[in-house]
């Protein structure tokens, strides 16, 4: 049974709802961490509600931390705890799109995912996976989990863009790379990337044009 995701939302500036943007969040954040991007991206994209939902699993000893999954090198978890959590967590959030586009009177190509880090590795997960295409996956600082298993997977290529910064400490930099190979292997014809020179594990100013004019292009403005 999957659980019911809480979630943050920004109302489109125009005030009518043309497409929608979910945030997926990193590990130990929460749905608020990327709503501060709805400002600058909203006003690029009027007619697009922004919905930033809560990870289901709380981080023992981080009260205000929330997971999509444990992350075995950190807390000391198995891997196979790890994956089952994921995929629970998956179900979750492809429950929450299936909701969001009945409320919202959205369809699928209207629909566009913004991952950080783990949110980053739940979209690219969950889209591919869903029978109608998405417009389109964002996927910041993150990395394709089980890419063995994506051409057998996928019943879905919606265009991915891909951004990493060069300096990145946590998700190693060359994840990007191997993403993209991965997903053309797979089939995908619509792979983009954009490395962010001189950054970390975050989000550059750069990083975020580059997200703006690929979700722009997507989402039809």
């Amino acid at each position: 049974m999957t659980r019911v995701l809480q979630a943050g939302r920004r109302e489109p500036q125009s005030g009518s709802t043309r497409s929608v943007v979910v945030f997926l969040h990193g590990y130990g954040a929460n749905g608020a961490d990327l709503m501060g991007l709805a400002d600058p991206l909203g006003e690029h994209l009027p007619d697009t509600l922004f919905v930033a939902p809560d990870a289901p699993e709380s981080i023992p000893g981080m009260p205000s931390g929330l997971q999509w999954a444990p992350i075995p090198w950190i807390d000391g978890t198995s891997e196979d705890e790890a994956e089952r959590a994921f995929l629970a967590s998956a179900a979750d959030v492809n429950a929450f799109l299936d909701a969001l586009m009945v409320d919202e009177d959205v369809l699928p190509e209207q629909v566009a995912l913004f991952g950080f880090s783990q949110g980053s590795m739940m979209a690219l997960h969950v889209g591919p996976r869903r029978e109608d295409e998405l417009a389109g996956l964002v996927c910041f600082s993150g990395k394709l989990l089980s890419p063995e298993l994506l051409k057998d997977d996928a019943v879905s290529r919606p265009p991915v863009l891909l951004v990493h910064g060069d300096q990145d400490d946590l998700v190693p930099p060359e994840s990007l790379p191997q993403a993209a190979e991965a997903l053309q292997s797979a089939g995908w014809q619509d792979v983009y990337a954009h490395v962010m020179k001189g950054t970390g594990h975050g989000i550059a100013p750069d990083g975020l044009q580059v997200a703006l004019a690929f979700m722009r292009d997507k989402l039809g403005f």
